[in-house]
């Protein structure tokens, strides 16, 4: 069943046009990898998602339309934000920057509560009572991460998954892509790491200079090493 449906999305900052003519859908509990190289539209197009840029075409989320929606309404619908950066409240504790964005799903579910949360990243438990500012980039990441399933979100958007991050700690974050996966959250993620991504994912897009180049599984993509060669340089 779609989930979301983007129909000829350009978006723009200011006069500049970044994405050009963007069409895809996204079924739910569906994870989509979406990679290029970089300044190529990847976080452009997760934050027109949210409606943190100009945007027109059209985007529906479960048959509603919010291309024109403020990014409260769509958060609302059941779409959350993981930006690169982060975000966290530095001056709150771990179990603070959870709590404040707990809230029940668009359907009324509570799945991911906190002590799920603390289940699901024991390093988040161990260090509770700590403020953000105090965590690691690694725990910072498992911190924003387990914020937004605290909306029990229809549709993640991932920027960066694990860049920057220590080898074991991002095995967690792939870890916890995969239980998402399992719980019918549909994820799209942006990440570096082809080899995981294609591991995780159900399909792949890639994009370059603000358009889709490719749209496929991660074997059609295997099967067509010239596009990573062409537009990832791998």
């Amino acid at each position: 069943m779609t989930l979301l449906k983007i129909e000829a999305l350009d978006a723009y900052y200011g006069a500049s046009k970044i994405l050009h003519g963007i069409s895809v859908s996204v079924r739910r509990g569906e994870q989509i990898a979406l990679i290029g190289r970089n300044g190529m539209g990847k976080t452009t197009l997760l934050r027109s998602l949210m409606g943190l840029v100009d945007r027109c075409g059209r985007i529906q989320l479960d048959k509603h339309d919010i291309t024109g929606a403020v990014p409260e309404h769509i958060a609302q619908r059941g779409v959350t934000l993981v930006p690169e950066g982060r975000g966290i409240f530095g001056s709150l504790s771990v179990i603070e920057n959870l709590v404040m964005a707990a809230r029940v799903g668009s359907d009324g579910r509570r799945a991911w509560t906190l002590e799920r949360i603390l289940a699901l990243f024991p390093r988040l438990h161990e260090r509770r009572r700590h403020s953000g500012q105090q965590l690691s980039g690694g725990e910072q990441q498992m911190l924003a991460i387990g914020r937004a399933l605290m909306t029990n979100p229809d549709l993640m958007l991932i920027d960066e998954a694990t860049e920057g991050l220590a080898p074991l700690v991002a095995q967690d974050i792939w870890r916890t892509l995969g239980v998402m996966r399992g719980e019918g959250v549909a994820t799209i993620v942006v990440d570096k790491d082809i080899r995981n991504l294609s591991r995780i994912a159900d399909r792949i897009i890639v994009l370059s200079k603000g358009a889709i180049v490719f749209e496929g599984t991660p074997e059609n993509l295997r099967g067509q090493p010239e596009v990573l060669e062409r537009h990832l340089g791998i």
